[in-house]
């Protein structure tokens, strides 16, 4: 069965409710807080490290592109 057969038969809302029950019985009521926390941190530190990555403050896409 396809996606395109399950958006037709549920909804794309459906889809997204199916998704989180799934995730539901996977972990556990009692392990979503600690899954988000840990994706929360996960960001933070790609965010910082994307920071300190780039110690001028300037973006790439802002620097001339012939090197003058």
């Amino acid at each position: 069965m396809s996606a395109g057969v399950l958006a037709n038969v549920f909804g794309p809302d459906g889809l997204i409710v199916i998704a989180v029950v799934v995730v539901v019985l996977l972990f556990g009521g009692s392990q979503l807080p600690k899954l988000a926390r840990g994706l929360g941190s996960a960001s933070h530190e790609f965010k910082k490290g994307m920071e300190q990555g780039d110690p001028d403050g300037t973006k790439a896409a802002d620097a001339p592109k012939d090197g003058t």
